[in-house]
């Protein structure tokens, strides 16, 4: 099946290019343009315009040239619609992709179990706690938990991983998608939602945007935008009668365009659409944010709790080093450890195996050719190895090893506890090997720090966030593991009250905190946290905790997720100190031109030689259009994420964008005017 969540969409798609034409023209409507102050304002002002040019043209001699006034309210129109365009093609992205993901529905037949008997009904008559049946070869009805059995499931409909993987009763790996694939077995689910409730449904609804809801940074900038047209609006007011008084010709068409051209036009028309793209950004790393607020929240993250195994560590526990005791031969060891390993299929025991055979040259035996009684592991006795040929070859804990040693009458060297110590001490786990009543040595067993890690999180060291490495491993172990991957600290035989004691204990210091978790013992913590990044794998619990979803089941996917974080909030900031800038150069760019005819004290501050005050207002409207046009694909792609402190950053966007904001609109208007002079227009 197709793997609608990791197609990349082009930036400038034709058709959503088409699609957002239309929605940019439909969302002309009051009733939408409320939302957004700003631009409801600039709509206001395009109206007020529109009569004014009609009521010039048709009943009265007009205040101002009718050329000058057409032009202008065409200008405005198009901001107007240009900002519209913005957030339609932030939108149609979305929907562009939840568009694949309806390709991926469809009505299935599901064998239900209703008292002890078995029948055939549609997908669609599911309900909660229904109780089904699913083979090999058959899609799963709906979302569930699997009750019974284990199988191997394609998930690539909605992960676009195609290799399948294991889903089984009783664990963290007990939910299931509907439509998803069974590719092997057989296995029980219990529905956890009806079908129109379903994670896929929520899915799409969450990426079309239909949800989305303001977030309080952002509430907090529409008030500052607000509190800015205010201002200019005053100011624009106040130049009426300094106008009049100067004898200057300042038609009402003329004080409107001014009114656009000085208010924050720019982030005011993009706003929405940098929180869109960033919803965006993160589904195209196959996480679903259950709300904007989540993907700000992990813009402002300060503390990071990553569970050890799977995130910092490969997962898997691997045979590093044999360490032979006094008197024994590292072969002998060697030897040993590979056939007790021969019949052991975990990930530890293959490890033992491959070292036995790389390292020492030891080439794996056959099996069936060996005639061994193979001794599979135990809980019970924390061992596993072989009979044969009249040895008795175990491997295991070191307890259990010493215990089978000396049951068997033989004796443990003293040296052996401080071997162990020491693995121990280096973040290992110490597994002993025995032949008879005779202790050979120790196999280190090391968690293997995922390459690159350490310098993850130097990364986000610089940026002022702390890093916590939760594990139920000893203090020791811990501390060694923390060590080498490079977290500032670690939280050992961790527990869910200890999780959620940190959790709370981080934010009583206005800490904002993060954490990812897939089993029902993660969930009260993911609740707690302001971004909970839930395994897809994980348990229906999890899920309905956290407020992100990671579909590939990523643990360390919570990086990524900080990392787009970052950039929605560098993104508005640094469009907003643009726009700022931009507005106040602005004004500084009009004035001299408006009243230097009238005051030739003012002449000099005219470095741009505008033409006129009508080419001057006409060429601001022209440039406010045209700026929020060239800034759509920065809108949508997000400012280049750097990892950098908030004074650093500070800096940057005060020198690139404050200053670029500043210069942009003399550089512009000048070009604009140049043009019209030259098409003869003023």
């Amino acid at each position: 099946m197709a793997a609608p969540k990791t197609k990349a969409i082009a930036l400038f798609d034709r058709g959503i290019l088409e699609r957002a034409a239309l929605e940019s023209v439909r969302k002309l409507s009051p009733r939408h343009m409320l939302r957004n102050p700003v631009m409801f304002v600039v709509e206001i002002g395009c109206v007020l315009t529109t009569v004014l040019w009609v009521r010039d043209l048709f009943f009265s001699s007009p205040s101002a040239p009718l050329w000058f006034s057409a032009s202008v309210t065409l200008w405005l129109w198009f901001t107007v619609v240009f900002a519209n365009f913005a957030e339609a093609m932030a939108e149609g992205r979305g929907k562009a992709q939840a568009e694949s993901l309806r390709k991926t529905r469809e009505e299935t037949s599901a064998i239900r179990r209703v008292d002890g008997q078995e029948e055939t009904v549609p997908s669609s008559r599911l309900r909660k706690g229904d109780i089904v049946i699913v083979e090999a070869g058959m899609l799963i009805p709906g979302d569930g938990e699997v009750v019974e059995g284990v199988a191997s499931v394609d998930e690539s409909a909605i992960t676009g991983e195609s290799a399948p993987v294991i889903r089984e009763s009783g664990g963290d790996r007990s939910a299931v998608t509907g439509g998803t694939k069974v590719l092997s077995d057989r296995i029980t689910v219990r529905i956890t939602s009806n079908p129109e409730e379903s994670f896929l449904d929520r899915m799409i609804a969450l990426v079309e945007g239909a949800s989305r809801q303001r977030t309080p940074n952002e509430i907090a900038l529409h008030i500052l935008l607000v509190g800015l047209t205010l201002v200019f609006l005053f100011a624009c007011v106040t130049l009426v009668p300094l106008a009049l008084y100067s004898g200057v010709e300042l038609s009402a068409t003329a004080v409107v365009a001014l009114l656009v051209c000085l208010i924050p036009t720019t982030i005011g028309g993009l706003l929405s659409a940098i929180g869109i793209a960033g919803m965006d950004r993160v589904l195209g790393r196959n996480v679903i944010a259950l709300s904007g607020r989540a993907v700000e929240a992990a813009g402002d993250v300060d503390v990071l709790l990553l569970d050890k195994t799977g995130t910092i560590t490969l997962g898997n526990r691997m045979a590093t080093e044999l360490l032979p005791l006094p008197g024994v031969r590292v072969d002998d060891l060697a030897d040993a450890a590979q056939l007790a390993s021969l019949a052991d299929e975990t990930p530890e025991g293959r490890s033992i195996v491959v070292l036995a055979k790389e390292r020492y040259r030891l080439r794996a035996r056959d099996v069936t050719r060996l005639g061994a009684t193979f001794i599979p592991f135990s809980a019970h006795t924390r061992m596993s190895g072989c009979d044969l040929d009249g040895r008795t070859i175990r491997k295991g804990a070191v307890d259990a090893i010493r215990a089978h040693v000396e049951k068997l009458g033989g004796r443990v060297p003293d040296g052996l506890a401080d071997m162990a110590d020491r693995i121990a001490d280096a973040g290992g786990t110490p597994l002993a090997v025995s032949d008879g009543d005779r202790v050979l040595g120790l196999v280190h067993l090391k968690d293997v720090v995922k390459g690159g890690i350490r310098e993850r999180f130097a990364r986000f060291r610089a940026m002022g966030i702390r890093t916590v490495m939760i594990t139920g491993d000893n203090p020791r172990t811990a501390a060694a593991i923390a060590a080498e991957a490079g977290v500032d600290d670690f939280m050992a035989e961790a527990t869910p009250e200890r999780k959620m004691t940190l959790i709370r204990e981080e934010q009583a210091r206005g800490k904002l905190v993060a954490m990812t978790g897939d089993g029902t013992n993660d969930a009260p913590a993911l609740a707690q946290a302001d971004v909970g990044v839930a395994m897809n794998t994980g348990t229906q619990a999890a899920k309905e905790a956290g407020n992100m979803v990671d579909l590939d089941s990523n643990p360390t996917k919570l990086l990524e997720v900080v990392e787009v974080g970052k950039q929605l909030l560098m993104t508005r900031g640094n469009l907003t100190t643009f726009s700022i800038a931009n507005d106040v150069a602005k004004y500084f760019a009009i004035l001299p031109a408006l009243f230097s005819g009238v005051y030739p004290e003012i002449a000099p501050l005219n470095v741009m030689r505008l033409a006129s005050p009508l080419s001057a207002v006409l060429a601001a409207v022209i440039f406010n259009a045209v700026i929020i046009i060239l800034l759509i694909p920065l809108a949508l792609r997000g400012v280049r994420y750097r990892p950098l402190g908030a004074a650093a950053l500070l800096r940057r966007s005060l020198l690139v964008y404050g200053l670029g904001g500043v210069v942009a609109p003399f550089l512009g208007i000048m070009a604009i005017d140049r043009v019209l002079q030259a098409m003869g227009w003023v």
